[in-house]
């Protein structure tokens, strides 16, 4: 029986948490998997619950951050290290960048025999300065080289990795989309809308429109501020805005909140919410203004929902979302085209309506679980036949 280690930066509410979820629990065909993780962030939510739900025990590595601490990783490496050397794997599959730089590294040492990275995201486009960026380059370069394979979550995200930022040739990267249990936004969709909008108090006459998201520079919340101030001064109908999630922006955010806000828009900060199977369907709009993404998953929760999008053109967005009949897809900063979608949206409810029915039919067959297993299974098999070829 295969063993399979899957070590992922940490548990923290996002994709990559329902990704290793899913696969640890619903893998088949004789495959054992055993999970371990960091810790969130500070400003973030820990996701466990999600694994609790399907049964999932994850093994938790205290010293496994997102941030970078020498000493932290240097302990965080011992102990996968330890675990790596215990459970004897077959296989580790790290998930993302610092898990993927710890894990590989740790996995080599302790020669596994096949070494897969999942790229969530990345870090070379908006997050450092050039020099920090080559640096990050370099090492993930020198990682993908040591790696039996590696996935990529879109067919855009794969053309990132191998033909602009040149991390290792595309016949090593597998295209895997992410899965998830998408029927709960179903689920009773309509009783969660009005559940909803009484809860938070929006009126029959008021538009709806959320974004969710880490409250950090590269989500550009501060350009979705400018974008409904100006929505909000090009239309009369009344605006309920709604910021789900929380991050080391929020202050500065809020100042520029209450700058805006006036007698048609209220602009509310939730933090995060764990049952956002509930609050989507309260929205009629849901948005997205990042400058960098890998496979944003609350554009793919939103539509899961039936609720129209407006995004920005960036990652996997327009894997995830069809221009013109599940949302609408503007180019990152172009402010007057970004307001230019949302007011189509505000004042066109047949358009709107057009667009959030299409969504869940869309993403349910896209974006099951289901499909993301049985694609892993399939990819594990082919790297352990290749590397026992390679043996014999």
């Amino acid at each position: 029986m295969p063993k399979v280690l899957r070590i992922i930066n940490r548990f923290n509410l996002g994709g990559p948490t329902y990704n290793v979820s899913y696969l640890t629990k619903y893998l088949n065909n004789g495959f054992e998997t055993m999970l371990l993780g960091g810790v969130p962030d500070e400003g973030e939510v820990d996701s466990l619950f999600i694994l609790e739900d399907i049964g999932v025990k994850p093994l938790i590595v205290k010293d496994l951050k997102r941030t970078p601490n020498f000493k932290d990783d240097l302990r965080a490496y011992s102990e996968i290290k330890r675990i790596i050397e215990e459970y004897k794997p077959d296989i580790v599959h790290t998930h993302a960048s610092k898990a993927g730089a710890i894990g590989r590294l740790a996995a080599l040492k302790q020669k596994v025999p096949v070494i897969v990275h999942t790229y969530h995201g990345h870090v070379f486009d908006g997050y450092f300065g050039r020099f920090k960026t080559f640096i990050y380059k370099s090492i993930e370069r020198y990682l993908a080289s040591k790696s039996s394979g590696i996935v990529a979550i879109s067919p855009e995200q794969k053309e990132d990795l191998s033909n602009r930022h040149k991390i290792c040739e595309p016949n090593k990267i597998k295209v895997i989309p992410l899965g998830f249990d998408l029927n709960r936004f179903q689920h009773d969709r309509n009783k969660n809308r009005i559940g909803t909008r009484k809860k938070y108090q929006i009126a029959e006459d008021e538009i709806a429109i959320a974004i969710v998201g880490r409250l950090v520079k590269i989500k550009n919340h501060e350009f979705f501020l400018k974008a409904i101030e100006k929505l909000s001064a090009r239309t009369d109908k009344k605006l309920r805005v709604f910021i789900v999630g929380d991050g080391t922006e929020r202050e500065s955010l809020e100042c520029i909140a209450e700058r805006i806000s006036n007698e048609k828009l209220t602009i509310e900060f939730t933090s995060w919410i764990k049952d956002i199977h509930l609050f989507n369907p309260g929205m009629d709009l849901i948005c997205l203004t990042s400058i960098n993404e890998g496979t944003p998953v609350s554009l793919i929760e939103a539509q899961a929902s039936s609720v129209a999008v407006v995004s920005t053109d960036v990652g996997g967005v327009q894997h995830v979302v069809k221009q013109g009949e599940t949302g609408l897809i503007v180019e990152p900063n172009d402010l007057e085209n970004y307001v230019a979608s949302l007011i189509d949206l505000v004042e066109n409810e047949e358009k709107r309506s057009f667009l959030s029915q299409n969504g869940w039919d869309y993403v349910k067959e896209a974006f099951h679980y289901e499909k993301l297993v049985q694609n892993m299974e399939a990819y594990y098999e082919e790297l352990l036949n290749s590397r026992n070829a390679k043996v014999s």
